[in-house]
């Protein structure tokens, strides 16, 4: 009991799931990388020795006359998708078919380890690592399943009308994880449905940067980092405030204004992606209520411990590329969100100020700001209008 059985991948969240009894895995009916309905019986457990009663309510209920047995979410393969299928196979899980149609593979020759034989993701790579030479692919049939109808997580959709490229001597091809194929979706539906604008500030930070010094010791005492994240939160809630038609969501001829203001937050995994857990009421905390949750939250993502809530449900986005060394970008905006704030590298920079006896030049702590957002909703002068609280809450602050 409690210990770790398997992990249910959902888009972009892994949950580990534990036995919820003591006892032995007496039967695996699920096999790795398929994808199952709710509800499905995807494994047994009982006592060491037993067997499964028959009939019993953990059973399958058995196939119609004339139809072929199939695990809940396989899909029935098409003809040109399971060439050389060996005799007794009767399905594939949609991810062994789309990597069968990509590879142009003929599956007679891949063993499976599955249950009852089922050829699995694991048995493809292997069967892939160790052929002697790798044929050239070929672009997937015409007829092959549309994504609209494949279960989620389903195969990331190839580029209408793109060739293919042939594997050359000493190239590696690996599958997208789940994760990255729920990116590629999210981004390519992004893309496919906001008109996408993006305009660009500057920040002068010098009084954040003040801030953050003179308060680091104080938050480091309660076991808290101060980084600059919790402060351009601030300043987005600011500019939410003031405008809210950017922590709205466009529903057809509508505009729906979201009461609660939850703010994205870009977490990156590293070489596994990136993941925008969500800190709700962003507007209701402190400072050092804001600091706590994006710690929380960052932490958590990077554990693999976010739940299915911690990802859903916010209202506008914060991404700070800026730590990666970059200073500018155009961030990709999470539908339906209607905007997404980018924060590039704070660097000290020679720039122009005004004083009591003119113009002089300074060094100050300065950074670019990119607000990437939906022109179907929001127009230019909105976004700048926004654009001009959050910076001025920036400069201004502590003041």
């Amino acid at each position: 009991e409690y210990e770790p059985l398997l992990e249910v991948v959902t888009d972009k969240v892994d949950s580990e799931i534990p036995s919820p009894i003591s006892g032995v895995l007496l039967e695996i009916r699920a096999a790795e990388g398929e994808t199952v309905k709710v509800g499905t019986v995807i494994a047994l457990i009982g006592e060491e020795g037993e067997q499964p009663a028959a009939g019993s309510e953990a059973t399958p209920q058995p196939p119609a006359a004339g139809s072929e047995a199939r695990p809940e979410g396989a899909q029935a393969t098409p003809e040109s998708e399971a060439r050389g299928k060996p005799a007794g196979r009767s399905y594939l899980t949609p991810v062994v078919a789309r990597m069968a149609a990509e590879h142009d593979l003929d599956l007679s020759q891949v063993q499976g380890t599955g249950l009852q034989g089922r050829i699995t993701k694991k048995d493809v790579l292997r069967y892939l690592e160790h052929r002697p030479t790798a044929p050239a692919r070929q672009a997937p049939a015409a007829q092959a399943v549309a994504p609209a109808q494949q279960p989620s997580p389903g195969p990331v959709p190839a580029a209408p009308a793109a060739a293919l490229p042939a594997l050359g001597a000493g190239d590696v091809e690996a599958p997208l994880s789940p994760m990255r194929q729920a990116i590629v979706r999210h981004m390519r539906q992004s893309k496919d449905t906001a008109a996408h604008v993006t305009t660009f500030w500057e920040v002068d930070l010098s009084r954040v940067v003040a801030y953050r010094q003179a308060h680091k010791a104080e938050f480091e005492a309660e076991g808290l980092r101060l980084t600059y994240t919790p402060f351009f939160l601030e300043a987005i809630v600011a500019g939410l405030k003031a405008y809210p038609m950017l922590n709205a969501v466009l529903s057809g001829d509508r505009l729906i204004y979201r009461r609660a203001i939850n703010l994205g937050i870009a977490v990156d995994l590293g070489e596994d992606g990136l993941i925008v857990p969500v800190l709700k009421d962003a507007d209701e905390r402190s400072l050092r209520g804001l600091a706590r949750a994006v710690e929380d939250l960052a932490q958590r993502a990077r554990a693999r411990k976010l739940s299915h809530d911690d990802v859903q449900g916010g209202t506008f986005s914060l991404t700070n590329h800026g730590t990666a060394g970059s200073l500018a970008g155009t961030p990709i905006i999470p539908m339906p969100q209607l905007g997404i704030l980018g924060v590039g590298a704070i660097q000290k920079r020679p720039v122009v100020v005004e004083t009591d006896l003119g113009e002089a030049i300074a060094i100050r702590p300065m950074a670019y700001l990119s607000l990437s957002f939906d022109h179907r909703a929001i127009d230019g002068a909105t976004a700048d209008r926004f654009m001009g609280v959050v910076v001025a809450f920036l400069e201004g602050y502590g003041a």
